[in-house]
């Protein structure tokens, strides 16, 4: 807090902190604060759910986030022609949409939800991210003077980064507190008194009875312990997917802040990074 004092009094700050007041400046740190929180946090709990869900290695793993990163080297280079010809305000919101898209299909996800079924929505939010990168630096930072290029782009830079480490905290906490709630669920709505539990008790019994235990006490406590297995991965699946829907409504908020930019007097297309 002393620091943004210093910095908001001084007359020649280190950070000149008073270009966040800026309409476009304002707007684009804030889109791209929650870009960082989308970006770093899929990098981040795709992984932890594949390791921990489909019981995939890195190797695998690192080939399932290979096509998010792949289909970028071919789209970045095509997007300053993009903006040369559409509103950059248009290909950022478009990117934004496609990104908040590819989060909100990995929602519903299920036991059997692993590689084939990440693929589109891997490709999905590449093309977003790779619409979204270059123009918002270029029309967020439009119209800064020289005296401030370096106070704009540390700031810019930081927020971004900012946003990484925020949402893979967040990301974390999510998930637990949400498979807790889902796990206290679905284990309310298990009970002996339920047909279908009994059945299904009775089932994993008989199992167990044929694939070498022999005493019917110990095979129904095993039979226990693999539906309460079931419950937890569920429950994980569950909290997996609510932290996706967290992270797409955090990017139709981030879709927002850029309708809300000003169309600059002068882009520099080419020159955004």
């Amino acid at each position: 807090m002393l620091f943004i004092g210093i910095e908001l009094t001084a007359k020649n700050p280190l950070l000149n902190l008073r270009l966040l007041l800026r309409r476009n400046f304002g707007f684009g740190i804030l889109a791209n604060f929650l870009l960082g929180v989308a970006l770093y946090g899929s990098v981040f709990i795709l992984p932890v759910y594949l390791a921990r869900i489909q019981g995939y290695n890195a190797e695998q793993i690192g080939m399932v986030l290979a096509w998010t990163g792949l289909p970028q080297l071919v789209l970045i280079p095509l997007v300053p022609r993009l903006m040369k010809r559409f509103d950059a305000r248009l290909v950022i919101a478009v990117g934004f949409a496609l990104f908040a898209a590819s989060n909100f299909m990995n929602i519903d996800m299920t036991s059997d939800y692993a590689a084939d079924q990440l693929l589109w929505p891997n490709i999905v939010r590449a093309i977003g991210q790779a619409l979204v990168f270059a123009p918002l630096s270029a029309i967020a930072t439009a119209g800064i003077e020289t005296e401030n290029a370096g106070s704009a782009s540390a700031l810019f830079n930081m927020m971004r980064n900012l946003g990484g480490a925020v949402g893979i905290a967040l990301l974390q906490t999510v998930l637990t507190r949400r498979e807790q709630y889902h796990s206290n669920v679905l284990t309310g709505s298990v009970s002996l008194f339920e047909e279908p539990t009994r059945a299904r008790l009775e089932e994993l019994t008989r199992y167990f009875l044929t694939h070498g235990v022999a005493d019917h006490a110990e095979a129904w406590h095993q039979a226990v312990i693999a539906i309460g297995r079931t419950i937890r991965q569920q429950s994980y699946i569950m909290a997996f997917g609510d932290t996706f829907y967290l992270l797409g409504a955090g990017l139709i908020v981030a879709l927002i802040a850029t309708l809300l930019l000003k169309k600059p007097e002068h882009l520099e297309a080419g020159g955004a990074h």
